[in-house]
């Protein structure tokens, strides 16, 4: 997310419109989507446990991070290679043109979703292993509220992206914006360092405790994902969820763009308004989390996340713009926040109740598969719909929003419908949600 409060930058320093920013946003999950990764993920973290993927993933990660950090340097600008990309898949832009890469496209544009090709298959494979490494310690116990607190450590991230981000980048009036992306692979290595300290600390407890969580009795088999893919309830929470965050991350990337062309404020007062999406979420999840592991009702959650949700991009679409009130902007982006709470805290703790323990890593990978097909096409889409319906703007801070934000509505419409049909199969085969 560390670009994401940038856009302005990215386009008066880089020349990045905002097609060229959509096709960067939809790269992260480029790989994983049409080359498998994560399928291949889930298989690798099913077969050599929890401590080997982390490191792999923090690595993998780390590559990316450092790609993206180089390619929007001064030192890549005026290197051979800049000039070698500038001629790198030029396709026309079209809509069989599934690359993040099209003619026109600015050569730091194309290294750095290179970067993040690689930096989202790193990413997605963490996800999965931190999901199944809080169920390998905490299933029977507080789940749920592990994995909200957990969530909630994430979104604080999210939040000080918002907050640091552009101030980092406007250091001193002197914008740089590869200057954000340097921090960033900073905090990479240390969450790589983060991981190798687990991998110790799980083999120790392990050993403690008489167990090892990385052998299983019935060890897994790849014909075993049959049992995944036939099951309807599962195929349920798989739509529900990209559905779901095709509404948010994507958002979250043109989000701080919107309220500075809606407020007619800068990118650090807008980071500033946004802050409290993130920081409201981290602040909720965990009590969402506890309330789940005690009380149930995580398929209601589930529908009440996608009315906030539906109810505050309408808001965006249409009573933002023509308020122009900062009150309005941040009563609806703390609505959406709870919404971001209720959905993770009660869809994720709900997948161990529907797969077998063995094909959890894999189950949790075809998921994250499914919502990065979401996660690729909707920077794009949104890309494309934000040039089309503002036809000669130059001006980033000028473009109107509202289309955009009625078809982030509609997604969160179609999660309502889903989150309805899994209450109901819920009452019907009592899975426990």
């Amino acid at each position: 997310d560390v670009l994401s409060p940038l856009q302005e930058y990215l386009q008066s320093e880089k020349g990045w419109g905002p097609m060229a920013y959509g096709r960067f946003a939809g790269s992260e999950t480029f790989l994983n989507v049409f080359v498998f990764f994560l399928i291949f993920a889930g298989i690798i973290l099913d077969k050599m446990g929890v401590r080997f993927t982390a490191i792999l993933s923090g690595s993998v990660m780390l590559i990316g991070g450092a790609i993206n950090f180089y390619a929007l340097t001064d030192a890549f600008a005026n290197s051979s290679l800049s000039r070698a990309m500038e001629d790198f898949v030029n396709l026309p832009d079209t809509w069989w043109n599934i690359t993040p890469f099209f003619k026109g496209m600015p050569a730091s544009a194309k290294l750095s979703a290179i970067g993040f090709m690689i930096f989202g298959c790193g990413v997605e494979m963490a996800g999965i292993t931190v999901s199944r490494g809080i169920v390998k310690w905490f299933e029977g116990k507080e789940m749920a509220l592990a994995m909200g607190i957990e969530m909630a450590i994430a979104r604080v991230g999210v939040a000080v992206v918002f907050l640091g981000s552009p101030a980092i980048a406007a250091f001193h009036n002197n914008i740089s914006v590869s200057r954000p992306l340097g921090v960033a692979v900073l905090l990479l290595c240390i969450g790589l360092i983060c991981f190798i300290s687990y991998s110790f600390m799980d083999r120790k407890l392990e050993k403690e405790m008489g167990t090892n969580g990385e052998v299983k009795d019935d060890p897994f088999k790849i014909s075993d994902l049959k049992y995944i893919f036939s099951s309807k309830v599962f195929w349920i929470v798989a739509l529900l969820c990209v559905l779901y965050y095709s509404a948010i991350f994507p958002f979250q990337k043109y989000a701080n763009n919107m309220l500075q062309c809606n407020l007619g404020i800068t990118a650090e007062q807008a980071g500033q308004v946004f802050f409290v999406f993130p920081l409201g979420a981290a602040a909720i999840t965990p009590f969402l989390g506890n309330y789940l592991d005690r009380k149930g009702k995580g398929a209601t959650m589930l529908i009440f996340g996608a009315l906030l949700m539906i109810v505050c991009h309408l808001t965006f679409a249409f009573i933002l713009p023509a308020t122009k009130s900062a009150v309005i902007a941040y009563a609806a982006i703390i609505l959406l926040g709870i919404s971001f709470s209720l959905v993770p805290a009660s869809l994720w703790p709900s997948v161990p109740k529907l797969v077998d323990n063995k094909l959890l890593g894999s189950a949790y990978a075809v998921i994250f598969w499914i919502q990065n097909i979401g996660l690729y096409a909707f920077p794009m889409i949104i890309g494309a719909v934000l040039s089309a319906t503002n036809k000669g703007v130059t001006d980033p801070l000028q473009y109107n929003y509202t289309v955009p934000m009625v078809l982030f509505a509609c997604l969160g419409v179609l999660a309502l419908i889903f989150g309805i049909m899994l209450k109901a199969l819920d009452a019907k085969k009592h899975y426990g949600l």
